[in-house]
């Protein structure tokens, strides 16, 4: 059936209105706190789903079907991790966090061990970030290859990848650049809520051409073992276990929620430290219904996809979600899904430019540019929001030669969480730990994961277990060996910052 005008026009009314309403938020911000984290205005529950959004991009809009359309359900043992990896964050990392004025995460490495660490974490995350993101920015090109095949139809692939990253870039750049922190929350929040009601919306679609109904989706996905949710093998070479999930969900979700300024900016956000947890812990049980609600529309195009033969063979399985929005929903709703696959990656891509911008100018420029103004410190926030924003579209293009966009995305992202994560748990966790100590652990926690990553077949679930524990206990043995060294070896407190 293919989009029409209709579903062109929901899609530009879209795209227009949602970035003028992040524009609606903008004014002038005259503090690093305003700008990046909206003075600390929004409520629990705007923080709560914008993190939902934040974490769940356009990667796992058309990743999880994809997941569940080609294997099962086994994906949801590891969203089961990141409800425990979320309990943690809240009893270790958040409390830090509240007993000073911060802006960054790696603020509190500075206070615990020093300058250095405080760069080398901050520059960890940058480099990781910027990839990871890449890969998040060219599933929108995914989508848009598929939703806009007619209009795009004299362009080869690659023009076709440049326009639909260069389209969703820019828009996602207007707003964040203006706006802030407060225009990057609350159009997380709009763009969420369209982008479930437009899966919910598919899914009742695909539940109603399916002849027979739900009875028949049941009899056919069961058949296949597509409802299979455990898996109990010790096996560490199976990437979807009970075992990898609750440990390795839950290594992950603390190194993603509690070092990871993408999240961490949000929870510094909230009015409270007791709100920040409120709005943690309520986003893991968010997310764990709308992972399975994707799992579900998997399950329910594999069965409609097995009665009713596709236009086309599927090349990648992340492509089957957006060919049946575009092929098979009514005019008009396809439209409003495209938009709603488009809000997941603006949102994402938003959330990166503010955090990326933030450990920019404050981990970096303001510590050696003490004296610098906030006038200028912001103005200097709104242009490295553009330089990072041209970076991730370059990124994004390098990132059309890979893999499974959802895993290849984690991948990255697990690489470096290791080490990030065990160097808080260092700064958290003992006294005796040194700033050369931790680096050397730290350098050896991510050379490892680089390591498991690129020469084994260990699955990425594992990757932020074994770097956080390699970085541990190789940087509390590198302490011991080299002595304290630094007077910076009390607990972790967090430093206060000008506003």
């Amino acid at each position: 059936m293919g989009l029409n005008t209709v579903d062109m026009v929901v899609i530009a009314v879209y795209l227009a209105g949602v970035t003028l309403f992040g524009l609606h938020f903008r004014r002038k911000q005259k503090t690093l706190r305003s700008y990046f984290l909206a003075d600390n205005l929004i409520p629990w529950w705007a923080i709560s789903l914008s993190i939902v959004a934040a974490e769940t991009s356009t990667l796992t809009v058309i990743g999880v079907p994809g997941m569940a359309y080609d294997k099962d359900f086994r994906f949801i043992q590891l969203v089961i991790g990141y409800l425990v990896g979320r309990i943690l964050v809240s009893g270790l990392l958040v409390p830090q966090y509240f007993r000073g004025r911060l802006v960054t995460a790696y603020q509190l490495i500075d206070r615990r061990f020093g300058g250095r660490l405080r760069s080398l974490t901050a520059g960890m995350f940058l480099l990781t970030r910027a990839a990871a993101e890449g890969v998040r920015v060219f599933a929108v090109a995914i989508v848009i290859r598929i939703a806009l095949g007619g209009l795009l139809g004299r362009l080869n692939d690659a023009q076709r990848d440049v326009t639909a990253i260069a389209i969703v870039t820019a828009l996602t750049l207007a707003y964040t650049f203006e706006g802030g922190m407060a225009a990057v929350i609350w159009t997380d929040v709009v763009q969420l809520t369209i982008y479930v009601c437009g899966t919910l919306a598919a899914a009742y679609s695909i539940l109603h051409a399916v002849p027979g109904g739900w009875e028949t989706i049941h009899a056919v996905a069961e058949a296949a073992g597509k409802f299979r949710v455990f898996d109990l093998s010790l096996n560490p070479m199976v990437t979807y276990t009970l075992w990898s999930g609750v440990i390795g969900g839950a290594f992950l979700t603390t190194a993603s929620h509690g070092t990871d300024q993408l999240i961490v900016q949000r929870l510094l956000a909230a009015r409270s430290e007791s709100q920040a947890k409120v709005a943690l812990i309520a986003s893991g049980v968010a997310v764990f219904f709308l992972i399975s609600l994707f799992l579900l529309v998997g399950a329910l195009l594999y069965v409609f996809y097995r009665l009713v033969a596709p236009a086309t063979t599927f090349s990648r399985t992340d492509t089957i979600f957006p060919a049946y929005i575009v092929t098979r929903l009514p005019h008009g709703l396809g439209g409003l899904m495209i938009a709603a696959i488009l809000a997941a990656a603006m949102s994402n891509l938003s959330a990166a430019l503010n955090s990326l911008s933030s450990t920019t100018i404050v981990d970096f420029y303001a510590r050696f540019r003490p004296k610098s103004s906030e006038a200028r410190r912001v103005q200097l926030s709104r242009t490295a929001t553009i330089g990072w924003a041209a970076l991730l579209f370059v990124l994004a293009l390098f990132a059309r030669h890979g893999g499974k966009v959802l895993e290849m995305g984690l991948s990255i992202a697990s690489v470096a969480y290791g080490c990030l994560l065990g160097v808080f748990m260092l700064g958290v966790l003992t006294r005796r730990a040194s700033e050369t100590g931790a680096i050397i652990g730290m350098l050896i926690g991510f050379a490892l994961n680089l390591y498991l990553w690129r020469f084994t077949a260990v699955p990425y679930t594992w990757y932020v277990a074994a770097g956080s524990i390699a970085t541990y206990a190789a940087g509390y043995g590198a302490s011991l060996i080299t002595g304290r060294g630094s007077h910076r070896t009390h607990p972790m407190r967090a430093i206060r910052i000008e506003e």
